[in-house]
């Protein structure tokens, strides 16, 4: 049976749950303000309306009789899918759990009184406010926009000359105008990234990984996850435990979710964003190589009210990851040279920019040129590798 689905955002990386709904049959109406969106082109229907515009994208839903609605690595436009269902007894997860879950602020203060480990924080709207408690912390911290996504914004700062510039740059990125700032936590090891699938209240699958990092900048933008998580299976149970917690406080019912943790020297588990939606990077795609499971065949079908399969959790067995391919400067794109001692791992590129096409250094997820999936043989081929992208990877400027 044919239903409709509304997805909001049409990326390069918002493709898959289009692309999928589509092979499945389903009428698929495409919201995105850019009209250049690359989804436009497989939908059946497309509005340019900005996903975060919540009135009109319900006015649009009762028009369209829609029969569910999703996003897709995106946190701003979880809200308003979760609103929008919400309204329409449509499936999806609690508004204000969604909000609490897209929100930084709103997560620092959920975190904190319901006992998680979470860093000390405040949320500020002036300069002068935001300078008077940096100078009280003593130690470094990182600021970031409340409300943005893909690393829009995100500073670490440790000195006081630093503040003014990464205040403005990231209230640039807040919706609301608003930013936080909180204790830099070392962690221990790589920050751990990855997907997981909540159906019918509970976290039946995750893929955990490791989360590389751009080396070049003191901007926090990830170049890369690499599956599966490098750690022992006590480790990934506690921190299974710990999103499943969260989960049940929060009253989620299904969907996907979208992980950025770490632990820090005691194993204490810092849960620093839980997404409510998949994850950009290609993540979900890759987890599907890795795992054989397809959380995008979940996301739509959860969506819809359609019925799905029981999933096991995996024992993975198998090494994947996804690159993102970038500029360390601005200027006119030329090529892309990958060394020879790829070759053999590249399951899949793909490139967004043209020849002669303006681009700019990689400050954030909007500034990504293409990405690649890897297939490895090992653990540490995988990990080597992945350690060493910037020299295997270039891409040329003009």
């Amino acid at each position: 049976m044919t239903k409709k689905l509304l997805v909001l955002g049409g990326s390069n990386f918002q493709l898959s749950p289009i692309l999928y709904a589509k092979k499945m049959g389903h009428h698929v109406i495409l919201c995105d303000f850019l009209p250049d969106n690359p989804g436009r082109k497989y939908a059946d229907e497309y509005y340019p309306i900005s996903t975060t515009d919540i009135d009109s994208i319900l006015k649009l839903s009762v028009s369209k009789r829609i029969d569910g609605i999703l996003t897709y690595a995106s946190d701003p436009a979880a809200s308003t899918a979760a609103f929008v269902a919400e309204q329409l007894n449509l499936p999806g997860n609690p508004y204000q759990s969604v909000q609490i879950l897209s929100r930084k602020d709103l997560f620092r203060k959920f975190l904190a009184a319901n006992d998680f480990f979470s860093p000390p924080s405040e949320t500020f709207d002036s300069l002068a406010a935001a300078r008077e408690y940096f100078n009280s912390m003593n130690c470094a911290v990182m600021l970031k926009p409340v409300d943005s996504s893909g690393s829009k914004g995100v500073f670490k700062i440790t000195s006081p000359g630093q503040l003014e510039n990464a205040f403005n740059q990231a209230l640039r990125f807040s919706r609301v105008k608003k930013i936080i700032i909180e204790q830099y936590i070392e962690r221990k090891g790589f920050q751990i990234a990855g997907d997981g699938l909540v159906l019918d209240g509970k976290l039946v699958f995750r893929c955990f990984g490791q989360e590389h990092f751009i080396d070049t900048t003191d901007h926090f933008v990830p170049i890369g996850e690499s599956f599966p998580l490098q750690l022992p299976g006590k480790v990934q149970d506690k921190i299974h435990a710990e999103i499943s917690r969260l989960m049940t406080l929060l009253n989620m019912k299904g969907g996907a979710l979208n992980f950025d943790i770490f632990l820090n020297s005691n194993d204490d588990v810092y849960l620093m964003e839980i997404g409510p939606r998949a994850g950009g990077n290609m993540i979900s795609e890759t987890i599907k190589y890795c795992t054989g499971i397809d959380p995008v065949e979940y996301i739509v079908k959860v969506a819809l009210g359609l019925e799905y399969d029981e999933i096991q959790q995996p024992v993975v067995s198998n090494f994947y990851s996804s690159y993102i391919i970038h500029s360390r400067f601005d200027g006119i794109f030329n090529d892309l040279k990958i060394d020879s001692s790829l070759k053999d791992n590249i399951v899949k590129c793909s490139v967004f920019v043209k020849k002669g096409m303006h681009v700019n250094s990689f400050i954030n997820s909007g500034c990504t040129l293409g990405y690649l999936i890897l297939r490895f043989d090992s653990a540490e081929e995988m990990l080597e590798k992945m350690n060493s992208m910037n020299d295997k990877v270039s891409v040329i400027i003009l």
